[in-house]
């Protein structure tokens, strides 16, 4: 990566704006996943341990503009506590007198965490004097929010105008394992590509089926491949506005010569249900009362045997509803296999909310190449579009 990063600035005795994605799945105030939690603590004990006092911020959720109590940024403040062993102090808003006493108080090797940014509406419409408000805080600006680098955001474009700025660890191993990814990855080059729908991924499969010998679908949208193709999907998500699409993608890579795989077999339930009854079925095979909740046993079987031959593998998104432990076997199949071929020195790429969720459940973070923290950024970054949370940083 050509930006400038942290590790190439002096930051002792400096207030540092770290702005990190520490946007986490909450149920009823616990945190499910804190991955992103975990994955910014190299930047924040790299500035702690350089002597630099260190505002950390955040968003989390969706507020709109408004004070919302239950995307308060605690959990998080907890959570960090726990892995640092030191207590994190957070303040009660992200502005205001308030913040500004805390501040002051900040020492080299201190840490404080601002409430959640998105509780102001002029963070998301990047309002320069919000941003400025929150250059003022600091001396320097760190962005170590990979996950947010798609958005155009007071903390992480606007600030930039205010401040030197440069890039965290994480952002900078995000940028660097995906411009890889996209450069010159080892070939045969396969994508494994799931979630539910095919309209939020129409532009990442067309730039995959400019660079990979081999596609392999799973998840919901395969329900809409599947249905282009005259099969019955029963009650299961398909998008009949997507139909058209999805023909498109199936010619194109019968054009390209790149290998399109869809499930030869579906797991289905009477009902999304823990407890549902469930069964194996052939592709014609779908009740009209039934549900697609999986791929079945000879589509793994296919796919992880077709995926022997790749010496680059990128995978984004779950295979079936993953969340309900009886419909992750299809999921929870792929991943053990993929992070098996890590080891045999295949470069193994995840990349995406849910499949980074699944393969995090079954501990296999630490046996990928690397396991991207940016969801709709890493999609974006792949289909090759500007990142403004990147651009605006100077390069080297």
């Amino acid at each position: 990566m050509n930006k400038l990063t942290v590790r190439d600035i002096d930051v002792r005795g400096k207030r540092v704006f770290l702005r990190a994605d520490l946007n986490v799945p909450l149920d009823d105030g616990r945190i499910t996943d804190d991955t992103r939690v975990r994955a910014s603590l190299p930047t924040i004990r790299y500035l702690l341990e350089r002597g630099a006092a260190v505002i950390l911020a955040s968003h989390l959720g969706r507020p709109k503009g408004k004070v919302n109590d239950a995307l308060r940024l605690k959990p998080v403040a907890d959570r960090l506590s726990q892995l640092l062993g030191r207590n994190v102090r957070m303040t009660g808003d992200a502005l205001g007198p308030g913040v500004q006493v805390a501040i002051g108080k900040l020492r080299p090797g201190d840490l404080l965490l601002l409430e959640n940014l998105r509780f102001h509406a002029e963070e998301e419409a990047n309002d320069p004097g919000f941003a400025k408000a929150l250059a003022d805080m600091a001396e320097i600006y760190v962005d170590d929010a990979f996950g947010s680098a798609h958005r155009a955001h007071a903390s992480t474009e606007g600030i930039t105008h205010f401040l030197p700025s440069a890039a965290g660890l994480l952002l900078e191993q995000e940028v660097t394992a995906l411009s890889n990814l996209l450069a010159k990855p080892p070939k045969p080059f396969h994508t494994i590509i799931g979630g539910a729908k095919v309209s939020g991924k129409l532009e990442v499969l067309e730039v995959l089926l400019a660079r990979c010998q081999a596609v392999l679908v799973g998840g919901g949208m395969a329900n809409t491949f599947l249905a282009a193709k005259g099969h019955a999907m029963g009650k299961s998500l398909v998008e009949p506005d997507q139909l058209v699409n999805a023909e498109r993608i199936m010619s194109e890579a019968r054009r390209k010569r790149v290998r399109l795989m869809l499930p030869t077999d579906l797991v289905i339930a009477a009902q999304i249900h823990p407890r549902s009854q469930r069964q194996v079925v052939p592709l014609n095979g779908v009740p009209k009362d039934w549900i697609v909740v999986d791929i079945g046993p000879q589509t793994v079987e296919a796919y992880t045997t077709h995926l022997a031959k790749a010496r680059t593998i990128f995978w984004n998104g779950p295979m079936g509803i993953f969340e309900i432990a009886p419909f992750a076997e299809g999921t929870n199949a792929i991943a053990n296999y993929v992070a098996s071929r890590t080891a045999a020195g295949v470069i193994t790429v995840v990349g995406g909310g849910d499949s980074v969720s699944a393969v995090d459940k079954l501990g296999l973070t630490k046996k990928m190449s690397h396991v991207s923290t940016g969801g709709g950024a890493s999609l974006e970054f792949v289909e090759g579009k500007k990142l403004p949370g990147v651009e605006a940083l100077p390069d080297r």
